[in-house]
């Protein structure tokens, strides 16, 4: 089945996670990513990590190469670097999360790889952007989620800083250079010529940012944090059981009655400290305190069960263990298997978005280092042969 991006070759210069994610999840669309890695070393996420499977390359590797084919080009190398424009002559979109300036010394700048092909996209992710007075600062999530403001509201009020575990802006910024890619591939259509994408993990920190800027801006108060409340609504949080903990939202006039009449808490429904959203949160560490007084009679289990029979929405809270072996993640396939040259298969997450007419494929497991050097570089049509390349040091020595 041919997939929406199946004519675009995608060039991956980037390393660790928010370059390789972004295009991986151009590969998933179908497109033709190659990545174009250090000879000997590639991406140092193939070395990190403690765990391994069976073969050499991590699993954090593996789950975010999936669908794209290894060369190892050495763009010091003056024969590497011959090869590697003889390949941006054929791409689409080239995506490099290096720090500013280290792709011009190498001349694989936008600048030098425009004027080779004028249709390529090329796209930039860094820790702070191209531009600015943070610029050359090393970039990585745990920094930006700093700076950006997010572990200044994460957490809870007394607590130290805590940093959002899921690295959202790695993840955020490869998902905006998507977009950004996509926006940009719309407009070569009428324009005929390719452009510049800048973003960075501190811009996508900043960027998801809406409900806490909202709160500074019309507060005129950083928000501080508050836990796993909601920072626009009441009740809507974790709250205790007689067993552990669960989650439930009643952040509306409606479910707030519902929640009331559901508990026989008439007293609570009228009590003018709760009358309206506002007051709940004006009012929301005794609103909690009062609720768990009841909640604490029962266990999450049962709690969960009432809140949705009553129409209010509830959940445990899963571990990562539950949540992928859930009857409905694998409903949604949310977990699959893919195949390997070297692990025979491995779990890896599942689309998180579903097409139905061109859905995602997994055409193949994450590559090994180089193993595609000389099946896409013979394909070039090139006048020196791979043997003679090879021997010039143009893929590793």
């Amino acid at each position: 089945m041919n997939q929406p991006l199946s004519d675009l070759r995608v060039l991956d210069l980037s390393q660790v996670m928010a370059g390789p994610f972004a295009c991986m999840l151009l590969g998933d669309m179908g497109a033709d990513v190659i990545k174009v890695e250090p000879p000997g070393t590639g991406d140092q996420t193939r070395s990190a990590m403690e765990y391994r499977y069976k073969g050499t390359d991590s699993p954090g590797f593996l789950a975010l190469n999936r669908n794209k084919r290894s060369v190892e080009i050495d763009l010091k190398n003056e024969a590497g670097r011959a090869v590697f424009y003889e390949l941006v002559k054929s791409a689409d979109i080239l995506i490099e999360n290096s720090r500013p300036g280290v792709m011009a010394r190498l001349k694989a700048d936008y600048e030098t790889l425009s004027e080779i092909n004028p249709r390529l996209i090329y796209a930039s992710i860094s820790g702070f952007g191209q531009t600015g007075p943070w610029a050359l600062r090393p970039g990585f999530d745990l920094i930006a989620q700093a700076m950006s403001g997010i572990m200044s509201a994460t957490g809870t009020a007394d607590g130290e800083p805590v940093k959002a575990t899921t690295p959202i802006a790695d993840l955020g910024s490869g998902l905006f250079l998507v977009y950004g890619i996509l926006s940009a591939l719309h407009g070569r259509e009428t324009s005929g010529r390719g452009q510049y994408i800048d973003t960075s993990l501190f811009e996508a920190a900043l960027g998801l940012s809406i409900w806490e800027t909202t709160e500074l801006w019309a507060s005129g108060e950083a928000p501080r944090p508050i836990g796993t409340a909601n920072r626009m609504s009441a009740p809507y949080q974790a709250v205790r059981s007689s067993d552990g903990h669960f989650v439930f939202g009643a952040a509306n006039a409606r479910l707030w009655t519902r929640l009331c009449d559901m508990l026989g808490r008439e007293d609570l429904k009228n009590d003018p400290r709760f009358a309206d959203n506002t007051g709940r949160m004006q009012n929301r560490e005794a609103l909690i305190a009062a609720l768990e007084e009841v909640f604490v009679t029962k266990t999450t289990d049962e709690w969960v069960d009432a809140l949705l029979e009553a129409g209010i929405p509830a959940g445990p809270i899963n571990d990562y263990g539950a949540a992928t072996t859930a009857d409905h993640a694998l409903a949604r396939k949310m977990v699959m298997d893919v195949p390997h040259k070297v692990e025979g298969t491995y779990k890896s997450l599942g689309f998180a978005v579903k097409m139905s007419e061109t859905p995602q494929q997994v055409r193949r497991g994450a590559p090994l280092l180089g193993e595609h050097t000389e099946e896409v570089i013979g394909a070039l049509g090139l006048d020196r042969s791979y043997d003679s390349l090879k021997e010039a040091g143009a893929f590793g020595r």
